[in-house]
Order: C-alpha cells, then sequence, then structure tokens
C-alpha cells in the first residue's frame, strides 16, 4: 500500500474503491485540461515583454512547490484542482514568448517538438503501465530531480542562455522515466485522492520533455 494511502486510513477516512480504468481517466483528464490552461496561457503571454514573463514564470515555480509541500489541501479535492490548473496557466503564460519565437522563426523545430513529445509521453505510459517490478521507490527522487530540472529549464530559456544539448536530453531521460514510475503506480497503488497530484507530476515532466526536446530539435 503507498505512504499515500496508508495515511489516509490512519486518518479514517478511507478512499472510495475504483477502478484502474476509472482512475486513468481522472488523471488523463485532468492533464489534458491543464495542458489546454498552458496552451492558453502561451498564447495570453505572447506579447510579454521577457521580464513580465519571468515573474509569471517564478509564480508558476512557487505555485508547484506549495502543491508539493503544503498539504493535502493542494493535493486532494476541488481547491487543488483549481490550484494545478491555476499553476499550469502561469507557466504557461511565462513561457508566451519562448513560444512565441519558435512559432515564427523556427516552426520546424516547435512542430519536432510537439510530435516527440507526444510519443514519447504515449510510449513511456505504456511501459510503465505495463511493468511487473513495483517502481514506487523511485518517484520520490525523480520527482525532485524532474521538478527542479523543470524550473531550471524555464528560467534558462527565459533568461536567454544556450543550454547543452546534452543537458536537455538527460532531462528528457528523467522526465520520461517519472512518467514511467507515475503509470506504474497509479496502476499498482492509486486510489482517487491520488488523481490530482498525479497529474500534477505527469504535466510537469511533459512541460519538462517538450522543452528539452525543443532545445535538442533547435540546436545547430
Amino acid at each position: 500500500m503507498s505512504e499515500t494511502s496508508t495515511a489516509y486510513y490512519q486518518e479514517g477516512v478511507a478512499p472510495r474503491a475504483i477502478s484502474t480504468a476509472q482512475l486513468m481517466g481522472q488523471v488523463l483528464f485532468l492533464v489534458a485540461i491543464a495542458l489546454a490552461f498552458c496552451a492558453l496561457g502561451t498564447l495570453i503571454g505572447k506579447d510579454l515583454e521577457l521580464g513580465t514573463a519571468r515573474l509569471f514564470s517564478f509564480a508558476g515555480f512557487g505555485m508547484l512547490l506549495v502543491s508539493s509541500f503544503a498539504g493535502e489541501r493542494f493535493r486532494v479535492g476541488p481547491f487543488a484542482m483549481f490550484w494545478l490548473f491555476a499553476t499550469a496557466l502561469a507557466i504557461g503564460i511565462g513561457l508566451g514568448p519562448v513560444i512565441a519565437y519558435f512559432a515564427t522563426v523556427e516552426t520546424d523545430a516547435l512542430t519536432q517538438a510537439f510530435a516527440g513529445t507526444a510519443a514519447t509521453v504515449l510510449g513511456a505510459a505504456s511501459l510503465g503501465f505495463v511493468l511487473a517490478k513495483d517502481l514506487a521507490r523511485w518517484m520520490r527522487p525523480l520527482s525532485l530531480i524532474v521538478f527542479a530540472a523543470c524550473c531550471g529549464t524555464i528560467v534558462w530559456s527565459l533568461f536567454g542562455g544556450a543550454i547543452s544539448p546534452w543537458l536537455s536530453l538527460a532531462i528528457y531521460l528523467l522526465s520520461a522515466a517519472l512518467i514511467v514510475v507515475d503509470f506504474n503506480y497509479l496502476r499498482k497503488h492509486g486510489t482517487e485522492r491520488d488523481a490530482i497530484w498525479l497529474a500534477t507530476g505527469i504535466f510537469v515532466s511533459i512541460v519538462n520533455i517538450f522543452l528539452s526536446l525543443l532545445n535538442i530539435f533547435s540546436s545547430d
């Protein structure tokens, strides 16, 4: 049984039984809505000055930190769902000028990054779902590494620094590995109370994969 589930039972609140298919549907629905808010944010922020975009990115990072460490209110329930969508919107607004640049100047890199992200997420999710081995112990260390990488890559891109393609490749592989672990956890341990925080982790990994591929495909 997962640490999360154990904590809920100790509090005397047992999560309602839910099938794996239902839980996956909930998680994927939340991820899709979060990505939609992120995409909306890039449209809203496309004409922002870089300084303003950085502020939104920092706000998004801060909201991710809060959802990771501020307790159950930010991980379970309607408020947690609102927090996820607001976080995705803030991150999207912060990325607006970056995406606008690639959409205008390097459209091929943008298209390749989108296609590569979709293929990677599909492959990693499928692998995690079918693996018999329990990978739950890898979730915490990978989550911390990927979260730090997400913060670093977005900030670095906003400040105009060139990120090594090798570093982007490492971040890409770590993020894909975390998606494998997330879907493995979903199948083996997940309850409906895990849906929002699992969706948050998957969303962050997708953003990381996309930005890593964008840097790789745009490199000379």
